[in-house]
């Protein structure tokens, strides 16, 4: 999954990280006595450690585009599907998966646990009926962890292999506003997927680069980004509109009547003003 990030100043911040180093030979003996000691913050547990170390092997290179081999891949593939939620410290009985009442569109919460320039890691929250509307991954290969609940997924890659007489793109007629144009797309999965289950893993043209997930019941999703999103960067989250093929007439198709339900045209939109995420810190 993954939308841009939500806590603030979180990048570089997290478990796995040493702390700055201090000059402690500018204060006094005095005033290092009167300093109160703070407990050393808990340790991660070692699934979610595993996680972090195996992260930083695969992208290591933290290029944008840039898709780990496939032994890579496998490796981190690996370490998510033996994942449990007890591994991570959530369950549906807690707040984050209560139902808000009286909103069209849930409230998520998305649970931080390490971001750095090449990868993030956190955990997304959905009560019941709460969606994740479409959205994109721009350059990233993203590592997806159903740890529980049912979650209906839909998810597209943009076409570029059919004929030049099929155009992928069109330009809706407005007589009274802008209308970004819409693009082809391709559905790539469009089903219920109830946990446990195998890790969905996209990639920067393909594997459902873009998708919607709307949870049935609770559910928590761990996600694995590299990179993460950078505004900077020009790594931004687009949400889209999606559809079917049937909106938009294109003359001389050839594509057959009986797929063209595989088939869905995206348009670009703001960002969802109901849409609420969230953001805490990851507490083991």
């Amino acid at each position: 999954m993954g939308i841009e990030r939500t806590v603030a100043d979180s990048k570089g911040k997290g478990f796995g990280e040493l702390p700055n180093e201090t000059n402690t030979k500018t204060k006094s003996k005095k005033s290092r006595r009167r300093q109160k000691k703070m407990p050393p913050p808990p340790p991660p547990p070692p699934t979610v450690q595993k996680l972090f170390n195996t992260c930083k092997e695969v992208f290591a290179s933290g290029r944008p585009g840039h898709i780990p081999p496939p032994q890579d891949i496998e490796k981190l593939k690996s370490v998510l599907d033996a994942m449990k939620p007890e591994d991570v410290g959530v369950n549906p009985e807690m707040p984050f998966f209560r139902s808000s009442q009286g909103r069209r569109l849930q409230r998520i919460t998305y649970l931080h646990i390490f971001e750095c320039e090449k990868f993030s890691m956190g955990i997304f929250c959905l009560p019941p009926s709460g969606v994740i509307p479409l959205h994109n991954h721009p350059e990233m290969t993203v590592f997806s962890k159903l740890l529980f609940g049912t979650m209906h997924i839909k998810s597209y890659d943009w076409v570029t292999d059919l004929p030049a007489d099929i155009p992928t793109s069109i330009k809706p007629s407005s007589e009274t506003a802008f209308q970004p144009e819409v693009r082809l797309a391709r559905v790539k999965a469009d089903a219920d997927f109830t946990a446990p289950c195998n890790p969905s893993i996209l990639y920067p043209a393909d594997g459902g680069n873009m998708h919607c997930f709307t949870a049935v019941n609770a559910c928590a999703v761990l996600d694995v980004l590299g990179p993460p999103y950078s505004d900077p960067d020009g790594r931004h989250c687009q949400y889209y509109h999606d559809y079917p093929f049937s909106k938009f007439s294109v003359e001389g198709s050839s594509i057959p009547e009986e797929e063209r339900k595989g088939y869905a045209w995206l348009q670009e939109r703001e960002k969802p003003e109901d849409l609420e995420v969230i953001g805490r810190m990851y507490s083991p």
